[in-house]
């Protein structure tokens, strides 16, 4: 999906147009009319094009805050026990209570996502609006661009609905002065399903890279309708992507051979990717180079390593000991991995909880999924071409964040310069693309609905597909000077899945490894029923450990599923906006 990527003056007038006349000011509802001139500007077919381009952009965030981001980095992946802030406990400090599940109404940040979102909507909106007052655009122009422009409209309230669930919900049709009288609602659905069965009857297949195509449309609407339980008409929508699927260039859908590829800036508008953010380098805006994600990086690395700033998103040691495998090589189900025999040997244990000196440290031994070390920065393996993570030393503060570096959505040193941005104080601002919906997230969700049909094997058959991807051992990391092995790989298909609770234990392990650090995580965990019980074990595992950070935190169920409403929009409508429960 295209965002940010072209620039120029007009493009800046335009946009200026947009945001005057359908932007926020200190509410997202404060829409100010636009005046005659910009509305013969904006209606043109050219005009459009620009308000659509804005309305891409939107996906990367407006207002440069990092819970903005498509990744969703801490409200899907640390409220989902994958990470932890990392760092230390002063930087970003609003994002503490989060972790905890500690925060309120008042968090900041959380403001900005929603404000972000509905801007967003609005601009939307406004293609539409611009859409429906031009008498002369072909009917073709009007598929496409309404097209585009409703699955970028229901991806937002997408996203708004599984962040705040109760939300205001309003189309192009609504007058302004009329917006701001809406309540929030946790009916939703039937304008996201409404959105994306627009897109898909009418967005061609081939729309050309960085723009969303009907199969992004019918992937989406699979998701919405798993989300809602309706897996019958989910598996409807999976089989006809799975089928017939292709990217907007073309390319038919497919599982890439090589699993670090898939967040490798020079491989882009790969064939696994649905609905992706795409990014650029040196555009005058940083913004446009997955700002979303540049304290991600391991900390101090100088030029050994990259970003060298600022330490932030550190996988959890739980989800480190989850790619423990069996001596077969399948995953512990019987969530074993936690157990002090099976943990995964971790540099942070040796030095912290053993005293012992970390030049001492062994790598573990055990059997290991391979997909770890594509996915998590572990002491002695190789860290992408750069070199083998040195533990400590690319921690900010070893007590409080844990001993792995995030590994995913990390350039390598052979790509530096030439897929990161380099104006700005950080060199991590990389351009790979964030896949909001990739193949293998599409297949692990159809196997979610097969098991539900009573189809166990053609469920065991997708989720077999995935493994079959992380077991080419070719492309697993190798040791520098010897070329073998980095790790103990060992991972092996299912053979059978012989009832519906082994299946379902079987697809949710499986999105947990392969979707890793990805922003699922707690929305999966949500959807399923099962947030309270997972996080409170991680929570309780997690804080023998990191007890500064997670020592006394415990997820409230009825209340943590949901982020509150912000208070500021309540303030700004009161007795209009109702909070969500517990808050």
């Amino acid at each position: 999906m295209k965002t940010f990527k072209i620039k120029s003056n007009k493009l800046i007038a335009y946009s200026m147009v947009l945001l005057l006349g359908f932007s926020c000011s200190d509410d997202f509802l404060e829409v100010t009319p636009t005046g005659s001139l910009a509305d013969a500007q904006v209606q043109t077919k050219e005009g459009i094009e620009n308000l659509l381009i804005g309305t891409y952009s939107a996906i990367n965030g407006v207002f440069g805050n990092r819970f903005e981001g498509p990744n969703h980095w801490v409200t899907g992946s640390i409220l989902g026990g994958e990470a932890n802030k990392g760092t230390d406990s002063g930087d970003y400090s609003t994002i503490n209570p989060v972790q905890r599940y500690a925060h309120d109404a008042t968090q900041g940040d959380l403001d900005f996502l929603w404000r972000g979102r509905f801007e967003g909507v609005s601009r939307a909106n406004a293609v539409l609006s611009a859409i429906a007052a031009n008498t002369e655009l072909s009917a073709a122009d009007v598929s496409n661009l309404a097209g585009q422009a409703r699955l970028l409209r229901g991806h937002y309230y997408f996203d708004l609905k599984k962040h705040f669930n109760s939300i205001p919900v309003f189309d192009e049709t609504i007058p302004s002065e009329e917006i701001i009288t809406i309540a929030n609602t946790p009916d939703v659905w039937t304008q996201i399903e409404a959105d994306f069965q627009y897109a898909y009857d009418n967005l061609a297949a081939e729309t050309g890279a960085g723009r969303v195509n009907k199969w992004a449309a019918a992937a989406y609407m699979g998701k919405a309708k798993l989300y809602q339980g309706k897996y019958a008409e989910a598996k409807t929508w999976f089989d006809d992507v799975i089928a017939n699927g292709v990217t907007s260039n073309g390319l038919k859908y497919a599982l890439l051979d090589d699993y670090p590829r898939i967040f490798d800036a020079a491989n882009d508008n790969h064939a696994e990717a649905v609905l992706d953010v795409e990014s650029a380098k040196n555009t005058g805006d940083v913004q446009n180079a997955n700002a979303f994600d540049d304290l991600n990086y391991p900390y101090n690395t100088g030029s050994e390593g990259p970003g060298n700033c600022c330490g932030f998103f550190q996988p959890s040691i739980e989800l480190g000991n989850s790619f423990r495998t069996t001596a077969e090589g399948l995953p512990l189900l019987d969530k074993s991995y936690n157990d002090p025999a099976n943990e995964v040997a971790n540099n942070f244990k040796h030095v912290i909880i053993n005293k012992e000196d970390e030049s001492t440290f062994v790598e573990d031994a055990g059997p290991l999924d391979p997909r770890i070390d594509h996915s998590i920065g572990r002491m002695g393996i190789p860290y992408l071409d750069w070199k083998d993570h040195p533990g400590s030393a690319w921690i900010r503060s070893f007590g409080y964040g844990g001993p792995y570096s995030p590994k995913k959505f990390i350039y390598y040193k052979s790509q530096e310069a030439d897929f990161t941005d380099t104006s700005s104080w950080t060199r991590g601002y990389a351009t790979m693309n964030y896949n909001i919906i990739r193949f293998a997230d599409v297949l692990l969700m159809a196997a979610e609905a097969e098991i539900e049909a009573g189809t166990l094997d053609k469920a065991m058959e997708y989720v077999n597909m995935v493994r079959a991807r992380a077991a080419r051992a070719e492309y697993w990391v190798k040791d520098y000077d010897t070329g073998l092995d980095a790790a103990n790989y060992v991972i092996s298909e299912y053979t059978s899945f012989p009832n519906k609770e082994y299946a379902t234990q079987a697809v949710r392990f499986e999105r947990k490894l392969e979707l890793s650090g990805e922003g699922h995580r707690f929305f999966d965990l949500v959807r399923w029923g099962v947030a309270a019980e997972e996080l409170n074990a991680y929570l309780a595992y997690e804080s023998q450990y990191l007890s500064e950070k997670f020592g006394g935190a415990s997820f409230s169920a009825g209340k943590n599923e949901y982020q509150p409403i912000p208070q500021a929009q309540i303030d700004l409508q009161p007795g209009i906006l109702s909070q969500n429960n517990g808050y």
